[in-house]
């Protein structure tokens, strides 16, 4: 089993259908101003077929009336309930069939609603945004549906301890202001509130005037703006009403203790600071980034063994004001005050006598390098833009990096001085509470006859019926190189030139719980955590320095990966392979880090998200499984530092390992760096094992894993199933797994548990295969009288998928969904990379997508129905339930 640290930083925060890779220079965007006062930007980006569509209105928590903070946000769930000439059944489908991919967030200030569409659907995805600008449906009926959805939204993110302590620190950073207030509401507000409150709402701040369109991606962008002129030129604008004012009030020194199920302790320090119109954000940011530095003095707790993580970052930024925190982790049980004052004197430190020099040049040459990582993704790009016109209020993204540029060393102490020496604080901890062991039960359910499956198509509207009646099968696979090193390294490249940067990305086949000796276990654990210690030839602050010196960004391991500007790629590669391949493994690291891994461990083992993820295994799994081994803090302090080597030098082998480069590098470029560095690693012994032996069926049980801190209960339906990545059936319970979920409102599950129930916020069904193995799971979370109601929907709704034939109508909405999937998920760098890298890895060819493709356009409903009724057995499957026990 592996393990991993997550701390809080991480939870806040091959394309199928064109030529070969084309130039895409940095054309400077289309710009205009509709006279109805609505503003347009238009990004040309050919790194895939695809265009992502976000529409940005100028309001957010800020503008809600006084005593419902969620306004904002229910308003935006209403979009999904039918906009004007659009109901709510055709919403659902008309973004189902375009391919699944959108959403919409309420922040403090701006309401975004996005989708990433393949290029040939443009114009229908305007249409669709600027229905909703000409009305949206607040009907009560509507909204009496859909208040369930948002305040089941409400009880998932308060069984978040982050979410709680978030919450909590603008209420004491911002007393007294809008910002005090997070935008997701209160369950007792959507109570009171009704759907004439939301068309007021709606009426007073939804106009064009308050709008910004960002379009990104292959586009033409005089037809676009000529389309987006029909469209939306004669929707008329009118006056807003003032804005509230912020009037920033005094801080006040507090400390706060929240009860946490998280496996370790987390202790903050917060500090109010400059906010996106202040002249010091820049340097803010510049500061932030010097502080949270691998090379400071604040990430040293962690190699001298005085805390799990230490980080520093910011939580919220928004126009007058933000929030940047420190953040320490402990061990739980462990009393965190000695840590917590440790990390203010580093700080206190730093701002009394200023930061280092080459931290600040660091940090500008990164925030510069990531500037044009962002051109690497088109959804990442139009975000980028929509956060900078719209919630900044800049004219472009790249006036945040011009005052980066300019930021000095005294910009950075000055502003360090200001904001973190001698003033007010909130200091906050977050403390695990103790969980009870998984209690057995008969399974929770019952009879449930609210909704019927769906079973009438929807009629489209004609400006979207003609366009989304066709389905669009990918048939051209974009060239790539696919070679083998002498040393048994396959290296795949994709040439792609959007931006002058290079990525890497590597996997070495392995699995812990087969090539771990009996007793070690914990081996691969305590390995990964000695990579952050440099290298052989490069200590740990040698080896950042190294890096920083590129701007790049680089991890090593199992999986590993290289961020580089083209300029450096040679030396990035040099230094992923000196630290994949020659870590330092230091002697003292290795106490520190056994040490560390350990306490983690024991805190983990009590924890609610453990407890939950191994009752599920232990449901799945037969006796003496493999992935049933345990690791303990015992079999981690019994480790020996030579253990650790040998597992090494045993595991990482270039005869298990996959390497993706992709960026602006030829195949030869990318073969003959990868050679240079990579070509001396030679594998020793024969090949081990990697792959899981199947596993027999599961009988059927049930479990409840208690959360004393959930309000709303997690539950999760699994079982094991006949098949592996392989076989023929899996891609018609794939299909079929898109009748059930994956396009919202449009598909069953989401159709019988949210939009008309109003049970859950969101639920998941999901098809999980490998080499050997099958799983099919559905996890949804609701309050506890619901548990049981919502699990006989999602049986009815699964037994029906065995027992009858899925409507014409829903098999072409399937398939839709999963073939225009195809090119949105290669809508980035990334996510060509991330697939090219696991169908390598499994053994699929790396053209599976296409065969794929022309497998789903064939396939019938009956087909559908035979692999459901062969495969999905719904009584046998496992229940868990995380949380308060289900009534």
């Amino acid at each position: 089993m592996k393990l991993r640290f997550v701390f809080f930083l991480p939870i806040l925060l091959l394309v199928f259908l064109v030529a070969p890779s084309l130039r895409a220079a940095a054309a400077p965007p289309v710009r205009t101003t509709l006279p109805n006062g609505m503003r347009v930007v238009i990004l040309r980006n050919t790194l895939a077929p695809v265009v992502t569509v976000e529409a940005n209105f100028l309001v957010g928590g800020d503008e809600t009336p006084e005593g419902f903070p969620g306004m904002a946000h229910a308003q935006e769930h209403m979009a999904f309930r039918g906009c004007q000439g659009m109901t709510a059944d055709q919403t659902a489908a008309i973004f189902a069939l375009l391919g699944g991919d959108n959403n919409a967030d309420t922040q403090q200030n701006i309401t975004q609603y996005f989708e990433t569409v393949p290029a040939a659907d443009v114009d229908v995805a305007l249409h669709a945004q600027a229905a909703c600008l000409h009305g949206i449906d607040d009907s009560q009926d509507q909204w009496d549906k859909e208040r369930g959805a948002i305040e089941q939204e409400v009880a998932r993110d308060l069984s978040n301890p982050t979410y709680k302590f978030i919450n909590r620190l603008n209420q004491d950073i911002f007393a007294g202001t809008p910002y005090a207030h997070d935008p997701l509401g209160t369950r007792p507000s959507f109570d009171a509130t009704t759907g004439a409150m939301l068309q007021a709402f709606y009426e007073k701040w939804y106009t064009p005037s308050n709008m910004i369109l960002i379009v990104v991606g292959d586009v033409d962008p005089d037809a676009t703006l000529a389309k987006i002129k029909d469209l939306y030129a004669g929707i008329p604008s009118h006056p807003l009403p003032p804005r509230p004012e912020i009037q920033l009030q005094p801080v006040k020194s507090e400390s706060f203790t929240i009860d946490s199920n998280l496996p370790y302790v987390l202790g903050f320090i917060a500090w109010r600071m400059p906010g996106t119109d202040s002249p010091d954000f820049a340097a803010m940011n510049i500061l932030s980034d010097v502080l949270a530095s691998q090379r400071a003095n604040l990430y040293g707790m962690v190699p001298a063994g005085k805390a799990l993580a230490a980080e520093f970052g910011l939580a919220e930024t928004y126009p007058k004001a933000s929030v940047a925190f420190g953040l320490v982790a402990q061990p739980a049980g462990v009393d965190t005050a000695p840590a917590i004052e440790e990390m203010r004197q580093i700080i206190q430190n730093y701002a009394a006598k200023g930061v280092p020099a080459d931290l600040v040049d660091a940090a500008k040459r990164a925030e510069i390098a990531q500037a044009e990582f962002q051109r690497n993704s088109i959804p990442g790009l139009a975000d980028v833009w929509s956060n900078a016109l719209a919630a900044e209020g800049r004219n472009s993204p790249e006036e945040d990096i011009d005052a980066m540029r300019k930021v000095t060393v005294a910009d950075v102490d000055r502003v360090a001085k200001e904001y973190l020496l001698n003033t007010a604080t909130i200091t906050a901890t977050l403390k695990p509470t103790p969980s009870g062991a998984p209690v057995s039960g008969k399974g929770f359910g019952g009879a449930e006859t609210v909704t019927e499956a769906p079973t009438k198509p929807v009629e489209l509207p004609a400006w979207a019926e003609a366009e989304l009646n066709k389905l669009q099968v990918p048939t051209t696979f974009i060239p790539i190189s696919d070679t083998k090193l002498p040393n048994g390294i396959r290296l795949i490249v994709r040439t792609d030139t959007t931006s002058p940067t290079v990525s890497v990305f590597g996997r070495v086949e392995h699995n812990s719980d087969l090539q771990t000796p009996k007793g070690q276990d914990g081996l691969a654990d305590v390995l990964d955590g000695l990579y952050s210690y440099g290298t052989t030839s490069l200590d740990r602050i040698a080896f950042q320095k190294a890096l920083d010196d590129i701007a790049a960004n680089e991890s090593a391991g199992y999986d590993f990966s290289l961020k580089v500007l083209k300029e450096y790629f040679d030396r990035g590669v040099q230094l992923l392979a000196d630290n994949e391949l020659h870590p330092a493994l230091p002697q003292r690291a290795f106490m520190i880090t056994q040490h560390q891994t350990a306490q983690f461990v024991a805190g983990n083992l009590q924890s609610p998200g453990y407890k939950t993820s191994r009752a599920l295994d232990l449901a799945l799994l037969p006796a003496g499984d493999p992935v049933l081994r345990e690791t303990t803090p015992q079999t981690v302090q019994n480790l020996t530092l030579d253990a650790v080597k040998q597992y090494h030098d045993t595991t990482v082998r270039p005869d298990l390992t996959t390497i993706v480069v992709i960026g602006d590098v030829t195949p030869e470029e990318a073969k003959t760096t990868i050679g240079k560095w990579f070509g001396d690693w030679h594998a020793e012994g024969p090949k081990p094992n990697t792959t899981l032996p199947p596993v027999p069926l599961n009988k059927p049980s049930a479990a409840t894993v208690p959360d004393p801190e959930r309000v709303q209960d997690l539950a999760i339906l699994s079982e094991q199933i006949d098949i592996n990545r392989f076989s023929p059936d899996y891609y018609p319970l794939e299909l079929g797994n898109h009748v059930l979920g994956g396009g919202f409102y449009a598909t069953r599950l989401y159709h019988d548990l949210r939009q008309v129930a109003g049970y859950v916020y969101s639920v998941d069904a999901s098809l999980n295969a490998s080499k050997t193995r099958a799983s099919y799971t559905v996890e949804y979370g609701c309050d506890p009288p619901n548990v049981s109601k919502a699990k006989a929907l999602v049986i009815r709704d699964l037994n029906q998928m065995r027992t009858q034939d899925v409507s014409p109508t829903e098999l072409h909405q399937a398939k839709a969904l999963l073939l225009r999937s195809i090119p949105l998920s290669e809508s980035s760098e990334d996510a060509v990379a991330g697939g090219l890298l696991s169908r390598a890895v499994i053994g699929l060819p790396l053209d599976e997508p296409i065969i794929a493709a022309k497998k789903y356009d064939t396939l019938t409903a009956d087909q559908v129905r035979e692999a459901f009724a062969k495969h999905i057995q719904p009584d046998d499957l496992v229940q868990i339930v995380r949380g308060p026990a289900p009534q």
